[in-house]
């Protein structure tokens, strides 16, 4: 499996199957647009930086709620959360997702906003792989994040959805989370099987296009 992030909660994962695009973004959040194919998308929730099926290629089976899915052998299971702490008030649901490829359990969070209830972490089960928000104000902080770390216990985490040099949102630069560890590795994508996990947790910084 190769995980590229594209900027803010998008990634491309590519699997010995297909390939997967997890929450693709329209113009204005300031990265570079995905203009490639994909067999797979999925969607959180639908905001603009978050909804943007419409321009992927390849005529993608799109993925958009809660539930079980199979596609091509890979099996897609989302479950409801929020995307703020008043249960949806503000901001309205968000989807999390957990996709088993590869042999590997990778669970894109979402903009979820809030830390996780115990029935969501034995709904969701072992994770490998978490794509998690650390930069607040629309989602999770740094330490909720962290937090929400120690209830998945992940082998590899990979923040997103956090203030870099191209994107304007109020949120906050990586380091309020990855602070809270010792060991921070940058990869400009990750390449990874099974034989590679290990504890304790590895927390990876990938490269956005063009930085």
């Amino acid at each position: 499996m190769k995980i590229s992030w594209l900027g803010h909660a998008c990634f491309l994962i590519e699997t010995e199957i297909t390939s997967i695009l997890c929450d693709p973004f329209n113009e204005g959040v300031g990265y570079p647009l995905f203009k490639g194919n994909a067999g797979l998308v999925t969607i959180s929730h639908d905001h603009w930086d978050h909804n943007a099926a419409h321009l992927v290629g390849g005529n993608p089976f799109v993925v958009r709620g809660p539930g079980s899915f199979l596609f091509e052998d890979i099996q897609i299971k989302g479950f409801t959360s929020f995307h703020d702490k008043a249960q949806g008030k503000k901001r309205g649901n968000n989807i999390i997702y957990k996709i088993l490829a590869d042999g590997l359990n990778l669970v894109h969070l979402g903009d979820i906003g809030h830390v996780l209830t115990k029935e969501q972490v034995e709904e969701i089960g072992a994770v490998d792989i978490l794509l998690v928000p650390v930069g607040g104000n629309f989602t999770v902080d740094a330490d909720e994040a962290y937090e929400i770390t120690g209830q998945l216990k992940p082998k590899i985490v990979i923040p997103m959805h956090f203030k870099t040099p191209v994107n304007s949102f109020d949120i906050d630069p990586v380091e309020a989370y990855t602070i809270k560890f010792e060991q921070i590795v940058k990869k400009p994508f990750l390449q990874i099987n099974q034989s590679e996990l290990f504890y304790p947790v590895r927390v990876i910084v990938l490269d956005y296009p063009g930085s």
